[in-house]
C-alpha cells in the first residue's frame, strides 16, 4: 500500500515538475516575443527618423531652388537696368 502511494506521489511530483518546465518555456517564449516586438518598434523608429531626414533634405533642396530662382530674378533685374541705361 505504501509503495502504491509513494509511486503515485512520485508520479504526481514528476508531472508537476514537467508542468513547471513547460511554464518556464512559455515564459521564455513570451520574453522572446516581447524582445522581438521591441526590436520591431526600434526599427520603426529608425525608419521614421530616416523619413524625417529625407523630408529635411527635400526642404533644403527646395530652399536651394528658391535661392537660385531669386538669383535669377536679380540677374534679370540687373539686365533690365542696364538696358534702360543704354
Amino acid at each position: 500500500m505504501l509503495r502504491y502511494f509513494r509511486k503515485t506521489w512520485e508520479k504526481k511530483r514528476e508531472r508537476e515538475k514537467e508542468k513547471e518546465k513547460e511554464k518556464e518555456k512559455e515564459k521564455e517564449k513570451e520574453k522572446k516575443r516581447e524582445r522581438e516586438k521591441e526590436k520591431e518598434k526600434e526599427k520603426e523608429k529608425e525608419k521614421e527618423k530616416e523619413k524625417e531626414k529625407e523630408k529635411e533634405k527635400e526642404k533644403e533642396k527646395e530652399k536651394e531652388k528658391e535661392k537660385e530662382k531669386e538669383k535669377e530674378k536679380e540677374k534679370e533685374k540687373e539686365k533690365e537696368k542696364e538696358k534702360e541705361k543704354e
